[in-house]
């Protein structure tokens, strides 16, 4: 059954030695393996696996293409930023803003960049537990 199983996200990538170049520059992560000098395979400390693979129509979805739920939001936007990713604001009914971190009523606090393919990227906090 599908509930039981893993999901993979795949990112697409027109220029793979750049998203390799940004993956491990910008966000510190390293590919585990490469598969037929096509597609790089990712699995973060966490466990999740993702695979940047090479295509023409990398950058074309108009939303977010993976999100990472991290602790602290603050932090990893300072940090993000440090490296030179740039984050983006959107015009969103609802949302308050405190520079490039969204606050969403009953959903937490988010931030979006792009990576460098053009793909909507997020980093998100869910809020806190009472």
């Amino acid at each position: 059954m599908l509930n039981d199983s893993r999901v993979e996200a795949n990112i697409p990538a027109s220029d793979l030695d750049r998203a390799r170049d940004f993956y491990a520059g910008m966000l510190g992560l390293t590919p585990r393996k490469e598969l037929g000098g096509e597609t790089l395979a990712y699995e973060t400390a966490a466990g999740t696996r993702f695979n940047v693979y090479q295509t023409a129509y990398a950058g074309q979805a108009g939303h977010t293409i993976a999100q990472w739920h991290v602790d602290d939001i603050e932090s990893e936007v300072r940090d993000l930023k440090a490296k030179g990713v740039v984050f983006e604001v959107y015009d969103m009914p609802g949302v308050e803003w405190d520079g490039e971190i969204a606050t969403i009523p009953g959903m937490g606090r988010s931030a979006w960049f792009r990576d460098s393919e053009g793909n909507i990227m997020c980093v998100d906090q869910e809020p806190a537990r009472t």
